[in-house]
């Protein structure tokens, strides 16, 4: 137990993985939920006037070890799950949501904040100060303290349904992807895979003492089936797999989990005076309103839709002259898009990934983070981690002071969840003169080395590490005084610009030369290729845009609908969102909603727009590189100084004007999609 109530008293205060067992955490949170609780009331019952200092700086230190073992506990139920750990999940979420709701309805509580907040004008604060003392007062006001005691006890009960409901959603995907596996055993099933793809598929069945190739929804295994594979029917039944998680009305089914969060979310925004619960969310973004971002997606739509019909028409052509296929489909996409970027572009996967080893490509991201900003990362065997795959750095500035400790994660596992993503294990901030430095992860599902082969990454995966490290250097070079305003605690439609701006460094040849070496030779990706890389990168930006568009068109019905409670049907409402963007017949086994993870389960609801919205950021901050050189030191400090290390200590829009010294022009994005000459 002492593990998790004291800190930690290990290198670098690093999380003690091995030493916690699964039945310390809930003992452990509710004893450091009645140590928070002691803190909150310390603020409460001071007899001194409510100040900057005895309020809303105290309130920000509240619960800091709280928020470490619960971070460290709901980063593992996303890393290195099982069934105890979920079990545990859903029993603290509602305690959780309920004591948050202790907090911001805590009238005593929201009394001194609120006086220290109609005092701002004559505090003399720091912008910083300022930033904080207006994110504390609206965590209570968006959160219900303004409201009656009947609507807080609605709101109550609405977030601890919602805390279980969104837990709920995770396990059923999470449990369908791990349930289901496709074995083939004959050669002719695995017929155009390649021999990577077929020796993995061929290991995962031997370690089920299985003969043959196993397939499963990870994508390491999904993706290279769906774009190699030559049976079609075996594509379409894996397809449809992948496309029906939670979606088969059974106890593994979402649709009713789908229309309980929309609705609840929606009753919840009400609740607060608010129409949607999008009103509610973009009044804390950059795009401020639904009209605002559903504008910005349908401008996008206006210009994206005739190129995507343009190449879906191409692609039909293609399929049906090569194969005579009537009538493409789902299952076709990825099968024939690869086969027309090879005729196009004589470039397929397979050949660029001896390039791509993956420790080359991780020194790749180091390496462009050194020229950049000056950071040095070492690997370092002397703290703990939550599983063996799991690689541990520490970082350094120029002068080899302790900027970060990193953690890297990644291969696909059982209680893993798929895609990528970044976390946190430890904030960054100063406190009474002593700055703490941050600690970083980030997750990834790659191909695992084969007893053959290294990892290599196809050049989608090379992108997906250089944006997750984009994130990364977010978290590591965070610069504030404040843990809640550290890192990437920003407007979430800003978010995305640090990850997304690194990916451009894959495309330029001044960098690929850095890491991009053959596996067994050592040569240096050839420059016939790096131009192929760079000429298909426009390669289908239309439909890609569009698929874009769909997600956060579907996002947008789901969150800014004011009829919700009409709704009973998850697939049909889909299809009208959809209607739009649609280029393939719909498959009626399928549905996206009930998977559509990072609307229902993580936190882009509202906000899945906010991937496109990055990117004319993201566009606009690397024209002005390559303008001046993509290793440019003073734009990389200028882009360090006024983004990376900022943090949410400022508006986004003022931060990325300090750096660019304009707002961005949506031109830059579309030039470079192709989508506009």
């Amino acid at each position: 137990m002492n593990t998790l109530t004291t800190y930690f008293s290990t290198k670098y205060n690093s999380a003690p993985f091995t030493k916690i067992k699964n039945e310390d955490y809930k003992p452990s949170i509710l004893k450091l939920i009645k140590d928070t609780q002691k803190e909150i009331e310390a603020i409460v019952s001071n007899t001194e006037a409510p100040t900057f200092k005895n309020t809303i700086e105290a309130l920000e230190f509240s619960g800091q070890q709280l928020d470490r073992v619960t971070s460290i506990f709901f980063n593992l139920n996303s890393a290195e799950t099982n069934d105890e750990i979920q079990k545990i999940a859903q029993e603290i979420s509602p305690i959780l949501t309920e004591f948050g709701n202790d907090i911001t309805l805590n009238e005593d509580l929201f009394k001194r904040v609120k006086a220290v907040y109609e005092q701002k004008e004559s505090l003399n604060l720091t912008t910083e100060q300022l930033t904080l003392l207006d994110k504390k007062y609206k965590s209570f006001s968006r959160n219900g303290a303004n409201l009656n005691e009947d609507d807080k006890i609605k709101l109550r009960d609405i977030d601890k349904k919602l805390a279980q409901l969104k837990l709920k959603f995770g396990e059923n995907v999470l449990a369908e992807t791990n349930k289901y596996e496709l074995h083939l055993t004959n050669e002719t099933d695995v017929s155009g895979l390649p021999d990577g793809a077929k020796e993995a598929a061929k290991q995962l069945a031997e370690s089920k003492n299985i003969e043959g190739y196993i397939i499963t929804l990870d994508y390491p295994s999904y993706i290279p089936f769906m774009t190699y594979a030559e049976n079609r029917e075996l594509r379409e039944k894996l397809s449809k797999a992948a496309g029906s998680k939670a979606f088969k009305g059974d106890d593994l089914d979402n649709q009713n989990i789908v229309l309980g969060i929309a609705n609840l979310r929606h009753k919840r925004a009400n609740i607060l005076g608010y129409k949607t619960h999008a009103n509610f969310v973009l009044e804390e973004r950059m795009a401020q309103t639904p009209e605002k971002v559903l504008a910005f997606l349908n401008d996008l739509l206006s210009k994206a839709k005739p190129a995507a019909e343009n190449e879906f028409k191409s692609l039909e052509n293609f399929a049906k002259e090569i194969d005579n296929i009537e009538q493409l489909q789902k299952w076709d996409a990825a099968y024939y898009a690869e086969k027309l970027k090879q005729k196009l572009f004589n470039l397929d996967d397979e050949q660029l990934k001896p390039y791509f080893k993956l420790e080359n490509v991780i020194d790749g991201a180091f390496t462009v983070a050194k020229k950049l900003f000056g950071l040095h990362f070492e690997i370092i065997n002397d703290i703990d981690k939550y599983h063996e795959d799991v690689l541990t750095y520490k970082v350094t500035n120029a002068n080899g002071e302790l900027v970060s400790i990193f953690y890297a994660d990644f291969f696909p596992r059982k209680g893993k969840r798929n895609g990528a993503w970044m976390t946190s294990y430890k904030s960054q901030f100063v406190k009474n003169g002593k700055e703490e430095r941050p600690h970083v992860s980030i997750v990834c599902n790659f191909t695992k080395p084969t007893k053959s082969k290294p990892s290599l990454l196809t050049f989608n995966e090379v992108t997906t590490l250089f944006h997750e490290f984009g994130h990364a250097l977010h978290g590591m070079l965070a610069n504030t005084v404040y843990p809640s305003l550290s890192g990437t605690s920003v407007y979430w439609d800003f978010v995305e610009l640090p990850s997304q701006v690194m990916e451009n460094w894959c495309y330029e040849k001044e960098a690929l030369e850095l890491f991009a070496k053959h596996y067994e030779t050592g040569e240096v990706i050839p420059m016939d290729l790096v131009n192929k890389i760079k000429e298909s990168a426009t390669f289908h930006e239309g439909m890609q845009t569009l698929r874009q568009i769909s997600f956060g068109l579907l996002d947008m019905a789901w969150h800014g609908s004011e009829s919700l409670e009409k709704v009973k049907n998850v697939k049909a409402f889909e299809n009208k969102a959809f209607e739009d963007t649609k280029l393939y017949p719909d498959v009626a086994e399928n549905c996206m909603s009930t998977a559509f993870a990072h609307i229902f389960q993580g936190g882009y609801s509202s906000g899945y727009y906010s991937y496109k919205w990055a990117e004319v950021l993201d566009a606009d901050a690397f024209d002005y590189f390559k303008q001046n050189g993509i290793f440019n030191k003073d734009i990389a400090t200028k882009f360090k100084d006024n983004v990376l290390s900022q943090g949410g200590t400022e508006n986004p829009m003022t931060l990325y004007k300090r750096f660019r010294g304009q707002e961005p022009k949506p031109e830059a994005l579309l030039k470079r999609a192709g989508l506009i000459k």
